[in-house]
């Protein structure tokens, strides 16, 4: 079982989550939620965790195809729902920018098994009804 810590340190609404590990990250709603902007909104940590669970993955099996990931960022842009209460998110958008010694065949296949398959954070969200889009840039 996982254990994560949250303890509310800034104003009303803004709180440290620790892992299991001891990592630590402010977390907090917007100023105009009341909130004192200490840290990263719930809801884009989950687009942030997407990025992180695909980005592991994608360097994984490049890897173990003998490709050369010299530098690697990712864009994710996401829409909620609007006007409901949860607001889930609706569609996400991932731009994979990857540069090396990269086929781009392989570089999209790579990005495609993370995405429907390995990545757990990915399903997470298709399950809860998100629309999942991605495209794969490869520069030298």
């Amino acid at each position: 079982m996982i254990r994560i810590e949250m303890n509310r340190v800034a104003g009303d609404y803004g709180f440290d989550a620790k892992d299991a590990n001891g990592h630590v990250i402010g977390t907090d709603t917007s100023r105009e939620g009341g909130g004192q902007d200490y840290g990263v909104r719930p809801m884009q940590m989950l687009l942030m965790a997407l990025g992180g669970c695909s980005g592991i993955d994608v360097v994984m099996i490049l890897k173990k195809q003998r490709q050369t990931v010299t530098a690697f960022k990712m864009d994710i842009s996401g829409e909620r729902e609007a006007g409901k209460e949860p607001s889930l998110w609706k569609t996400i958008h991932v731009i994979f920018d990857l540069q090396g010694d990269i086929d781009q065949t392989k570089a999209e296949r790579a990005c495609e098994l993370s995405m429907k398959k390995y990545c757990s954070v990915a399903e997470t969200l298709r399950r809860a009804g998100a629309e999942i889009t991605w495209e794969v840039k490869v520069t030298a």
